[in-house]
């Protein structure tokens, strides 16, 4: 078959590289209208760094995956549809500030039904609100002309940084269709394009609504417990306890699991603060205002755990960081990724800097255009500097901030950061990523999430 995504960007690239690698026998293309971006999937250096990306993209581009701006002509050609772009938050009108735009999905279903030339099978890969299938197929049914559009939902699961392997080994595939003969006929085709390497068994099939709504009760899911836990490191540092030990101790409980229940400055990335706002909008125009509060209290308790780290920085270092050169070590939202979108650094970097702190930055993967614009700086605004390296930017620093847990910061030699910095020497562990005692016996006044003094 011939498969199409429009949206080349963290999900359909990856997602539609992996379907090429997998199975041969498949011509697959993803397009996007930013020749930029397209120009980087042709290019030796990819849009997006994810492990393992590289060689797997490398491996079928040009054979049967194929990256291009030619929008019109892969609808035109393709069996199978995938939507893969941006549905982000509302910043106008109606649900602004939680319910999804979905000006992008609408504007790709009205772009397929003005191309499409015979049946399509149309399948949603962005995360949507529950029910959108239905506005999509009445655009698609409207202008059909005897054409049939089958929708599917079909929700990634990807976490950034280990998209790849996730890809390759996925806990589930969820395909959510009509269940009607058309529509699980619909569904069993693009089963059979997983089932090249996924296990059957691991390939669920819904109706629409519930594949649509169990994304985002997945992320809610998974970004309660992150909450849950950074609540209690406020507890842990006010009583004395230690919330790495209070997590391992919880964590053992066959019941609960030690997966997300590592305390931090707080989740980001795309999905977690998007999907929950997107729950508690649909909740509330459900008439759940008791559901919707539940959730946004999520929402809230992340919030304060970034305020709350801000606030811990500068009352640690005298109530006062003006004019002070605080390094910070990392500034994507997690490790392995150079996605930076809802990255907790970027609140408290921005929090620093309305201190009139002095930030030098250092991320192995983000690029100083990403760093500034995120923080809103000019290229000539000298309130930030941004380094190569980690020694670079701690070098006569008066605190250091770990605000992504990359791995390479465990293996850097803080007895040379300790006698290149000012006395004393503050360091904050922002994903309780380092031994604190021993960087305490080197020196540094060192404090991380939940460690009680």
């Amino acid at each position: 078959m011939k498969i199409c995504c429009i949206g080349a960007g963290y999900v359909g690239g990856p997602t539609m590289a992996m379907i090429a690698h997998k199975s041969d026998k498949h011509i697959v293309t993803v397009v996007d209208i930013n020749q930029a971006r397209i120009d980087a999937w042709n290019s030796d250096t990819l849009p997006i760094f994810e492990p393992g990306l590289d060689e797997i993209v490398k491996q079928a581009r040009g054979k049967n995956l194929f990256f291009s701006t030619e929008v019109d002509t892969a609808i035109r050609e393709a069996d199978i549809i995938f939507i893969s772009v941006n549905t982000p938050t509302k910043t106008y009108g109606m649900g602004v500030g939680r319910a999804a735009d979905l000006t992008f999905i609408e504007k790709c279903a009205r772009q397929i039904a003005a191309v499409a030339e015979d049946d399509k099978i149309v399948v949603e890969k962005s995360t949507l609100p529950v029910r959108t299938a239905a506005s999509i197929k009445r655009i698609l049914e409207a202008n059909s002309n005897g054409r049939n559009f089958q929708i599917l939902s079909n929700p990634e699961f990807l976490a950034e940084g280990t998209a790849v392997s996730d890809l390759e080994n996925p806990d589930r595939v969820l395909i959510g269709g009509d269940q009607t003969p058309a529509g699980l006929e619909a569904i069993q085709t693009l089963v059979d394009v997983y089932a090249e390497w996924v296990p059957r068994e691991k390939i669920l099939t819904t109706n629409l609504w519930s594949s649509e709504l169990s994304k985002l009760t997945a992320n809610a899911f998974l970004a309660q417990r992150i909450s849950s836990i950074n609540a209690i490191s406020a507890l842990c540092e006010a009583t004395g306890a230690n919330v790495d030990e209070v997590a391992h101790a919880v964590g053992t409980d066959s019941r609960i699991g030690p997966k997300f229940l590592k305390s931090s400055v707080g989740f980001g990335g795309s999905c977690f603060q998007k999907d929950i706002l997107n729950l508690v909008y649909l909740c509330e125009h459900f008439g759940l205002p008791e559901v919707a509060k539940y959730w946004n209290g999520v929402i809230e308790m992340n919030d304060y755990q970034k305020r709350r780290f801000g606030s811990r920085v500068i009352s640690s270092m005298f109530n006062t960081v003006a004019g002070k050169k605080i390094a910070v070590l990392g500034f994507a939202f997690k490790k392995d990724t150079n996605d930076t979108r809802e990255s907790a650094a970027i609140y408290v970097c921005k929090d620093l800097l309305g201190e009139n702190a002095e930030l030098t930055i250092y991320d192995p993967e983000v690029s100083e255009s990403q760093i500034r614009y995120d923080l809103d700086l000019s290229a000539e605004d000298t309130s930030v500097t941004v380094c190569d390296d980690a020694y670079t930017a701690t070098k006569d620093a008066h605190a250091i901030l770990i605000l992504t847990e990359w791995d390479e910061f465990k293996a850097l030699d803080f007895q040379r950061i300790h006698d290149g910095m000012e006395l004393p020497a503050f360091l904050f562990d922002g994903r309780n990523l380092l031994d604190l005692e021993a960087l305490r016996k080197i020196g540094f006044e060192a404090t991380g999430i939940g460690q009680g003094e």
